[in-house]
């Protein structure tokens, strides 16, 4: 079974316009920050987009089977995809891991990737610690409003790709767009907001309490960044980068597919740049036409 799916739409207040003009997403808004194109998450699910369960969650549609059995043994479904686009930086922020959460939060801690698709000439974001910090000195530096300076500012580009370990500190600064892949949760712990207010008109929260227990403060070495094929792999998911023609069947998981750049068609669905299709498992996948793409699955 191959899906056509329709995102949920997101604004927050970093959101920018790219996924309007760029990438086919509409919104009764001016400004889109992100959509969550592989989602069942209550908090954001995706639909069926055509055919006979048009407009249906795709949780109500598929089952076990067409998840495959890679996807058996996880509490929740593992995987989140999002396209994302900032105007400004996101908050500074870190996320707990899978033990952290699930005993205090009944979700999932959260890993994350992100394959960078288009940045400005100053784009850049925050990643890890640039030394060995203690607790008081994160304190201190997050009370005197200099906490960047303790942070890996990288600057980034298209093509790049970062994997986001859960307890890492990390933002995406102003002007990036990007896929991310990410586990199947919406936990995040608020560190700092650049003291800016919300949509409104109030300070957003933060989570400095609970970001104290889940943060590594070690030094963060930033890993290479270039990739082939392999974007990056993990227990909840495993990403790859392709372009033009494949034909792939992936026996034991599900797997999922978004145009990132031109336009493919998948099985004879045609997938524009921004869109992206569930593939049930052991569904062969048939990949014409002269696009970039990422294909999303899971692998032991």
């Amino acid at each position: 079974m191959i899906l056509k799916l329709t995102p949920s739409v997101k604004n927050y207040i970093w959101g920018g316009t790219n996924l309007k003009t760029k990438w086919n997403k509409t919104s009764s808004e001016d400004k889109i920050a992100e959509t969550w194109e592989l989602s069942l998450n209550d908090s954001g699910p995706c639909y069926v987009c055509g055919g006979e369960y048009d407009g249906k969650p795709l949780a109500e549609v598929i089952g076990q089977d067409d998840l495959g059995a890679n996807c058996k043994n996880f509490r929740f479904f593992p995987v989140l995809i999002k396209l994302i686009d900032s105007t400004t930086p996101l908050s500074l922020q870190v996320h707990p891991t899978d033990d952290y959460a699930l005993k205090y939060e009944n979700k999932y801690g959260k890993t994350e990737m992100w394959h960078i698709v288009d940045a400005t000439d100053d784009a850049y974001i925050y990643l890890g610690f640039n030394r060995n910090v203690t607790k008081e000195q994160f304190v201190t530096a997050l009370n005197n409003k200099t906490l960047c300076d303790l942070l890996n500012k990288v600057p980034v580009k298209p093509n790049q790709t970062y994997f986001v370990p859960s307890g890492i500190i990390h933002a995406i600064g102003g002007g990036v767009t990007l896929i991310e892949i990410q586990q199947n949760s919406d936990l995040t712990y608020r560190v700092y907001d650049y003291d800016r207010l919300g949509a409104d008109g109030k300070p957003r929260e933060l989570h400095i309490n609970k970001a104290l227990k889940v943060l590594n403060f070690g030094k963060y070495v930033i890993p290479d960044t270039s990739r082939n094929g392999l974007l990056g792999k993990c227990k909840y998911f495993a990403a790859y980068r392709y372009q033009g023609e494949q034909t792939l069947t992936f026996k034991e998981s599900f797997a999922s597919v978004t145009t990132l750049q031109g336009s493919i068609q998948v099985n004879g669905v045609e997938l524009q740049r921004g869109e992206t299709v569930f593939v049930s498992a052991g569904t062969q996948l048939n990949i014409t036409g002269c696009g970039t793409y990422c294909l999303v699955t899971v692998e032991k």
